[in-house]
């Protein structure tokens, strides 16, 4: 009989740390589930990734980010393992992460997670007052029929997009991203146009100019008539069309 499998505690550490997100993807079955509760997706209803492709858009965002990881404390056995991990952004807010995994033969068959973050930050409590302009953003992204440009400030990064009449995420992100959904939570303006949304359950409804709209992880979009989408998003674009 061959001694099992075991997990890598030590390169899983080094990983997180270096925010290697390929290393890390390496770790999860390739049927794995990933479970995540924290300040967008509440205890009822966790954000839930299947398969490599959903995990590893998840973890290109994620260690896309400007800001340290350190697993500071590690648990494991033969079926399972147990860990904390610290996380901080350049303007000291943190953010505490600890999850439970199921491992098989030494990968990660599931995961459940929770994060907690920071309320009160430098930003919101003394930091610098900052203002910058769309007109010259930080960073501009475009694909097919659609663009979004980026502003880096006050430790966030916020979105303009610009969606073209026939934009549909499904055609024109999704072979970029390579999910079967949009990863990405949104919560975002509308400026001008009108868009249609479909969640993975089903439901669907269509925004239009004025309106503030929240999506989760697990959709798709595309523009309804003659007339460009513009909108705001404050959560997702931060690695949107990457």
């Amino acid at each position: 009989m061959s001694a099992p499998t075991l997990f890598d505690a030590a390169t899983f550490r080094r990983a997180t740390a270096e925010r290697d997100a390929a290393t890390l993807l390496s770790f999860y079955t390739d049927d794995a589930e990933l479970e995540i509760v924290d300040h967008e997706a509440q205890p009822s209803r966790p954000r839930t990734l299947h398969g490599h492709n959903e995990i590893s858009a998840y973890l290109d965002d994620v260690c896309g980010r400007d800001m340290t990881h350190m697993v500071d404390h590690f648990v494991l056995d033969a079926d399972g393992a147990a860990y904390s991990e610290v996380c901080e952004y350049p303007d000291g807010t943190e953010v505490r992460h600890v999850a439970v995994l199921d491992i098989r033969d030494g990968r990660i068959a599931h995961q459940s997670g929770v994060q907690a973050w920071d309320e009160l930050t430098e930003t919101t409590t003394g930091a610098a007052a900052e203002r910058k302009d769309f007109a010259r953003p930080d960073e501009v992204r475009t694909f097919e029929h659609g663009r979004v440009e980026l502003l880096n400030i006050g430790g966030s990064t916020i979105g303009r997009y610009t969606l073209e009449p026939g934009w549909r995420w499904s055609l024109h992100v999704k072979p970029i991203v390579g999910t079967d959904w949009c990863e990405a939570s949104h919560f975002q303006y509308q400026i001008s146009g009108h868009m249609h949304v479909l969640m993975a359950d089903g439901t669907n409804f269509e925004v239009g100019p004025g309106q503030v709209s929240t999506l989760p992880s697990g959709h798709d979009a595309w523009v309804i008539g003659d007339e460009p989408v513009i909108s705001v998003d404050w959560w997702g674009a931060t690695n949107y069309a990457k």
